[in-house]
């Protein structure tokens, strides 16, 4: 296989923004930017999300069984890349963004523009990602966006020209 030619293949898929956080059996928070997501079914609800294996994010859902998907809006840039690192939880906070509890407990950054919360069906371990398959429980929305939901939120391509993820 042609290395060059896959990493390009695959980097010319686009992927939103996301932040997934989860709070522990033993309240230990943890947050980290995501962009494999997608939506599976409609009834129920489903979402697959991939998580990165050596995470502290992946072991929380593990533990868990339950995370947020703080979904990201246009000029959150700098947001994403504070997620880039492992997170600090504060009074309050998470790596320095206020948040709330999530009826699932899992942490909702309130300057997120909308959130959805989910429960974990089943995980598909592969590779140095976990796929979670999670069922929709919660969402909600900030602010509704002006025109088509999908033009308001943050894709990878607007963190830069030497940011990518996968290939």
């Amino acid at each position: 296989m042609d290395e060059a030619a896959k990493k390009t293949a695959l980097r010319m898929i686009p992927y939103g923004i996301y932040v997934l956080t989860a709070r522990g059996p033993d309240g230990a928070l943890a947050a980290a930017t995501v962009n494999w997501v997608t939506q599976t079914s409609f009834k129920p609800p489903l979402l697959a999300v991939g998580v990165k294996a050596d995470s502290s994010a992946h072991a929380l859902v593990k533990a868990a069984k339950a995370f947020a998907l703080n979904i990201l809006g246009k000029g959150q840039e700098k947001l994403a890349f504070n997620f880039f690192k492992p997170a600090v939880a504060g009074e309050g906070t998470i790596s320095g963004e206020r948040f709330r509890p999530g009826a699932t407990g899992a942490p909702l950054l309130e300057s997120a523009p909308a959130f959805v919360e989910c429960r974990v069906v089943n995980a598909l371990e592969g590779g140095d990602h976990t796929l979670f398959l999670a069922e929709v429980v919660e969402a909600g929305v900030a602010k509704g966006p002006a025109g088509r939901p999908d033009d308001a939120t943050l894709w990878m391509r607007e963190l830069g020209d030497g940011v990518f993820y996968g290939g």
